[in-house]
């Protein structure tokens, strides 16, 4: 067997990152960035009122009251055409274009209007309350990098920026094939021999939500024929994902079947718990992962090894695996010589430390303790025992159409 971090630095080495493809910027969300975007404007595009009120000379309100006259206003969208002068001010509106000869901005509660007469009655000090060009940032600035999945805010951004649209990678196509003659898909009559394919929809979840697009190639029975007529539709896959099937049991069939027609194994054993028989290798061209049948195996293995090709897929390599700290909840025993995934909760303690608590049962079939789990907690290789109170490493789960 080979460590995790082994297995997943050889699947991750073994890929390249996928073609570009312009797209416009209302449907770039989730998309990861090709190419650096550099802004086409200025903001603001000039110096502006961050407040409503008057635009006026710093001199002749450096004490207050002062009595000035209203010589304009300067709304937002619109300019006043002339120049503040001594004793003048013009009205101006949050987001207006400060005339010239103001250098800064009376708020109107610190005013009374008195017909064009406009009481100042708090002093104000030069550039208070305005907004100078180029606050946000310039034409030119790069502030978009490439390799970034792009966010709400990033699309913010863009538009602000005046780009319409940009270059992303294109999605990575991932191809699901399930094997096992007794899976039936979901929704069906389930006979006392038969188990529902829960493992398709779920990973074509997972891949979805990481940027890529599942291509589900259905169920293939335990036999030979089948498997090799099933898998023949992920020649034009980016990655190939095979579920059951990769060890070496007397059912277990996808090496058998799929050698001849081109697959090389590059691994099937990984020092993991749960998820041992996990298969790397390529199959023609296509790089190929062979996941555990069991769902709970296979999700765990999804999210230490597939989030992370297809992230590579995108130019995304390196990724953190979004571990944090938090606080052991319960007494664990010494861990064995395989690195340990354990369901957890993860609750707060009254100073704001996460502790996350194992369920009592680990059992690989039980799925239902997955959906019901915050994060899973890490324990390395040949862990000693641990107490409550120590604290260990966890991946959250979180939250969005990207969480695990």
């Amino acid at each position: 067997m080979i460590s995790v971090d082994e297995a997943r630095a050889r699947i991750l080495a073994a890929l390249t990152p996928v073609g570009v493809e312009r797209v416009a910027l209302g449907q770039a969300l989730g998309r990861t960035l090709a190419k650096d975007v550099a802004s086409r404007t200025t903001s603001p595009p000039v110096a502006v009122s961050a407040m409503d009120g008057y635009a006026v000379r710093a001199k002749d309100v450096a004490r207050a009251p002062v009595e000035l006259q209203r010589i304009g206003e300067a709304p937002a969208g619109g300019m006043y055409p002339g120049v503040v002068g001594e004793a003048q001010a013009v009205r101006i509106f949050t987001g207006g274009p400060v005339p010239l000869g103001a250098d800064a901005v009376v708020i109107q509660e610190n005013t009374t209007a008195v017909g064009d007469e406009v009481i100042v009655r708090e002093p104000t000090a030069k550039g208070r309350h305005i907004r100078p060009a180029g606050l946000d940032f310039k034409t030119g600035d790069v502030l978009l990098q490439a390799g970034r999945r792009l966010t709400a805010r990033d699309i913010g951004l863009a538009a602000a920026m005046n780009v319409a649209e940009l270059m992303v990678r294109r999605r990575p196509k991932v191809a699901i094939l399930a094997t096992g003659t007794e899976l039936v898909g979901v929704g069906a009559a389930i006979a006392a021999n038969r188990i529902v394919n829960a493992n398709s929809p779920a990973l074509a979840a997972v891949v979805e939500g990481a940027g890529g697009e599942a291509v589900d190639l259905g169920v293939a029975r335990d036999d030979v024929a089948a498997i090799q007529a099933a898998a023949a539709r992920a020649a034009d896959a980016d990655l190939f994902v095979v579920v059951g099937g990769a060890s070496v049991g007397d059912h277990d069939l996808v090496q058998k079947a799929l050698t001849p027609n081109g697959l090389s194994v590059g691994f099937w054993k990984i020092a993991l718990r749960p998820g041992k028989p996990l298969m790397f290798g390529t199959f023609g061209a296509v790089p190929t992962v062979g996941l555990p049948g069991n769902p709970v195996s296979a999700l765990v293995c999804a999210l230490v090894f597939l989030r992370p090709a297809i992230a590579a897929l995108l130019g995304r390599n390196g990724e953190h695996d979004g571990s944090v700290t938090a606080v052991l909840g319960r007494d664990l025993g010494a861990n064995d010589g395989r690195e340990d995934y354990l369901r957890s909760t993860l609750t707060r303690q009254s100073d704001g430390a996460l502790i996350a608590t194992p369920f009592e049962r680990q059992d690989s079939s039980m799925l239902a303790l997955l959906a019901a789990s915050d994060c899973l907690a890490l324990r390395p290789p040949n862990a000693p025992a641990a107490k409550a109170g120590e604290v260990i490493r966890v991946i959250p789960f979180g939250w969005g159409v990207d969480a695990f």
